[in-house]
This record gives structure tokens, C-alpha cells and sequence, in this order.
């Protein structure tokens, strides 16, 4: 099919409104790059020309794209029956199987799920549902949830809040109340000077801190994920989150995992939790469960916090429309059988280990401050001086330039001043990730600050 790449843009700045953007700014650009077909890790635009993928979308197209059997599934769904709600004492297929599936790979314990339309309106269920837990079981005072710095949940009015991402709050009104955060386990730039291996993992006891700071009998629940994502992909060391778990367990405070980037295999296990054995009491998952082909969304709850919410006389008093949609189900269902027939989560963890092999060649770049990441996860930051590990300013333009030079060059990456970020579908080959590693590297040399 032939497209009109200019008509396109055009009637986008007429009419779109784009998240996560300078408005002002985007209106009086050159438009976006429309794209229009996709095969496996590589995508094409309106003009045809071909960009490896390199963050799977939004961090969630795992399989890949151009996958055929996700539309028969839809298909067949929709000519059965295409919607049915899941309240009113009614129920789908889909959904029924999906539940099963899931109580199968997360965790052990973790065997009811309630289902959503995204990531954010996902980590809301959860924060409504801790507080419903403590309250029909008396605590009502227990509405507190701690989240941590450089944490991104979501931007709903609470997961707004909880995210550690002054960009995703600030001009959006006053926070929402009972959202408390300490710092993130980053140890490139540790929040208390200290350098790994010579600290007492601060960063992890400052949970307990923090739960005697606000009385423990007010905090409902700790959120983080697994691997923060889009604060700079930070992979926490590995003493941390059993630490948190710990903490959590002693003082009667629920713990969330938000496994909505980490989760169907990002990291190189089927979620995020797995690398550290711990296993959470509530589990927030999105993006990888169908690989984007439809928008859905789960929370996994621990039997121990299902059966403190089912008490006599209390009513769970949380619905979204489609909930459970028997369509998005369906999808879910043939992605998920197709992780585990190709192997793609053992996949994520070999070609995990080789992309971060070659990024790990960028380390000695000029601007180059550190590499990092976890199966099909990475990060590149950035400095402009590396002794003094300082930033970049704004006029400056490094992200800028880096996202123009890696995208001339065939590559849609999540670049900015302070770091990019590789997140490319499961499918993903060795020759792929040189290619972008090569254009990392080309880019690298070619910017002017």
C-alpha cells in the first residue's frame, strides 16, 4: 500500500494529541514517523524505510511483530462472542483461562488475578485493593503506600504520585496524599555517596526507615519494580530485594511488585521477582501479557490477601468496563503460548547476555558513564564528564541529537540526555543487536556538544 508520508503528519499535528510531549513544540515540528508494518524486531514506516525495534514498541512487543496467529485468535473470538463483562456473576472463557494460565507461571501463592485495561490502571487496583485489605480486617488507618525515587507506576491521579518522575507530576496539581518515597537502589549515583560492596545496602533499609518515619500502623503496602524502567533502566544489586521482603514480612506491609515492564519474559525469566526468590504479595502486570497486540493488564494476588479481602459483609467495590474483555483475553492466551513453544523467555536470557557484551564495548566512549541491564533490558547513561559523572544541560541537546543521528541510521531506541534505553522484542537476533550496537556507537561519534 502506498501512503502519503506528508498528508500523514500533517493531519497528526492537526489532531493528535501526543503524551509525554512538548506540545508547543511538537505542533511547530516536522511530524512523526508513521509506521506501517512490522516483522519480528524491525518495523517499517509510511516512506518504507526499515528501523530495527529497539524498544519492542513501549518496552512490551516481546514476541515480536507481524504475528499472524494473535489475529486468528482475535478473530475467532470476536465472531463468538465479543464482549461479556466479568461482574454481575458473569463470566468468559478467555478469562476463566487466562486466570488458570497465570496461577501456573507467576509465583507460587499467587493464584487470583483481576484483570485491566493497562499498567497504570493496574498498579491503581493494587493500591485500592491494600487498603481494602487492611480495612475490612480492621486497620483502616493503613493507607500509605511507599514508592521509590526514579520509580515509574503509572500516570493515573495515585500512580501519578507514587512515581518517582518529577517530569510525570509536575503542572498536574498537588500530589495524591499517603504517597511516600525514598531513593532507589542506583548505584551509579548513589543517594548516599557510597559505592557498592562498602555500603549497607542503605537504599534497601531505608523501607524500614521510612515505615517507623510514618508508624508503621498508616503504611499500606511498599511498590517498586523488579528493574525500574524508564527511571534508567536500574538494576538493583543482588541483596536488595530480599532485603525489602524481609521488611515487608516484618512489619505487616504488602508488598507489590510491579512487573508491568519485567514481566513474560523481559529479563530472561518469565518475571522479574524470579531473579531475586522472593515472591510478592500482590503482582501488577501489563505490556509483555499479550506483546501489545491488545491493551490488558493483570494484578496476581497472593492467597494470603485474597482471603484477607473475602470477609463477611464487605462488597469489592472496584470495576473498570472492560475488565476481563473476552477478546483481549484471547490474545493473551496465543502470546503466552507462544513465549513458551519458542522458547523466548531462555531466548531473553541468551541474547540479554550477548547485547550487554556489546554494549559493555561502549564503556571507554567519552560520554559513556556506565552500561547496564538484565536479559532484554538495557542502559546506556550518559555524562558529560566522566570523572565528576556530570550531566548534561538541556541546551546542549545530547539526547536530541542522539535520537536524529540512531534513527537516520535505522534505529528506534528510548534516547535522552541522561541515558538510552534497549528494550527490542524476545525475537531479536545477534546480527540485529550489532547493527544497533554499530549505530549506537556511529551516533556516539558524530554528536556535537
Amino acid at each position: 500500500m502506498d501512503y502519503d508520508t506528508e498528508q500523514l503528519r500533517q493531519a497528526d499535528l492537526a489532531h493528535v494529541l501526543h503524551g509525554n510531549t512538548n506540545l508547543y513544540d511538537y505542533v511547530r515540528g516536522a511530524g512523526p514517523i508513521v509506521l506501517v508494518k512490522g516483522n519480528g524486531a524491525v518495523v517499517t514506516d509510511s516512506d518504507g524505510k526499515e528501523y530495527i525495534d529497539g524498544l519492542a514498541g513501549l518496552w512490551n512487543v516481546n514476541i515480536g511483530h507481524g504475528r499472524t496467529e494473535i489475529a486468528d485468535a482475535v478473530a475467532q473470538q470476536v465472531n463468538a462472542v465479543g464482549y461479556v463483562p466479568t461482574m454481575l456473576n458473569l463470566a468468559n472463557v478467555p478469562s476463566i483461562n487466562l486466570a488458570a494460565k497465570l496461577a501456573q507461571i507467576t509465583p507460587e501463592g499467587i493464584n487470583r488475578f483481576y484483570f485491566a485495561c493497562g499498567g497504570a490502571e493496574a498498579n491503581e487496583t493494587a493500591f485500592k485493593s491494600v487498603r481494602y485489605f487492611h480495612s475490612v480486617q480492621g486497620r483502616k488507618d493503613r493507607v500509605k503506600i511507599i514508592s521509590r525515587h526514579m520509580a515509574y507506576h503509572g500516570v493515573a491521579v495515585n500512580t501519578m504520585a507514587a512515581t518517582g518522575l518529577p517530569q510525570f507530576w509536575q503542572n498536574f496539581g498537588p500530589p495524591a496524599p499517603y504517597i511516600v518515597h525514598i531513593p532507589a537502589p542506583y548505584c551509579y549515583r548513589c543517594a548516599y555517596g557510597k559505592t557498592y560492596g562498602q555500603c549497607e545496602l542503605d537504599c534497601a533499609t531505608a523501607l524500614e526507615g521510612a515505615i517507623q518515619a510514618e508508624g508503621e500502623d498508616s503504611v499500606a503496602a511498599f511498590i517498586g519494580e523488579p528493574v525500574q524502567g524508564a527511571g534508567g533502566v536500574i538494576v538493583p544489586p543482588k541483596e536488595y530485594w530480599p532485603i525489602v521482603r524481609d521488611i515487608c514480612s516484618r512489619y505487616g506491609v504488602l508488598l507489590i511488585a510491579d512487573e508491568v515492564i519485567t514481566g513474560f519474559g523481559r529479563t530472561g525469566t518469565y518475571f522479574g521477582v524470579e531473579h531475586w526468590h522472593i515472591k510478592p504479595d500482590l503482582m501488577s502486570m501489563a505490556k509483555g501479557i499479550t506483546s501489545a497486540y491488545q491493551p490488558l493488564a493483570a494484578v496476581g494476588f497472593a492467597d494470603k490477601v485474597f482471603d484477607g479481602m473475602a470477609q463477611p459483609g464487605a462488597a469489592y467495590m472496584h470495576n473498570y468496563t472492560y475488565s476481563g474483555h473476552p477478546v483481549v483475553c484471547a490474545a493473551a492466551l496465543k502470546n503466552i503460548e507462544i513465549l513458551e513453544r519458542e522458547n523466548l523467555v531462555q531466548r531473553s536470557a541468551e541474547m540479554g547476555r550477548y547485547l550487554n557484551e556489546r554494549l559493555a564495548e561502549l564503556r571507554d566512549y567519552p560520554f559513556v558513564g556506565e552500561t547496564r541491564g538484565l536479559g532484554l533490558i538495557a542502559a546506556i547513561e550518559f555524562v558529560a564528564d566522566k570523572k565528576t559523572k556530570a550531566k548534561f544541560q538541556p541546551q546542549q541537546k545530547f539526547g536530541a541529537q542522539l535520537t536524529k543521528l540512531t534513527r537516520e541510521r535505522g534505529l528506534l531506541s528510548r534516547a535522552g540526555d541522561e541515558y538510552l534505553a534497549l528494550s527490542p522484542p524476545l525475537v531479536i537476533g545477534k546480527e540485529q543487536i550489532d547493527s544497533a550496537v554499530d549505530t549506537i556507537k556511529a551516533a556516539l561519534t558524530s554528536i556535537q556538544v
